[in-house]
C-alpha cells in the first residue's frame, strides 16, 4: 500500500527522511535511502563528506 504524503518511511532512519526525499529524484530509492541512512551521528556524516570530497579532488571531478 502506498503510504499517505506525511505517513512515516519504513527503512529510513528517524530525522534522516528530508535527505531521503531531496536525493531521491536525482538518484533512485535505493541509492538515497543508503546515503540518508549512512552514519549515525553528524561527526561521522561529515566525515564521509570529507572522504568523498579527497575522492573527488583526486579523480579531478
Amino acid at each position: 500500500m502506498p503510504k499517505g504524503k506525511g505517513g512515516r518511511i519504513r527503512g529510513i532512519v528517524a530525522g534522516r527522511r528530508d535527505v531521503y526525499e531531496a536525493l531521491k529524484g536525482r538518484l533512485g530509492k535505493t541509492s538515497a535511502a543508503k546515503i540518508a541512512n549512512a552514519g549515525k551521528t553528524r561527526a561521522h556524516r561529515s566525515a564521509m563528506a570529507r572522504k568523498a570530497a579527497r575522492t573527488r579532488k583526486r579523480r579531478g571531478g
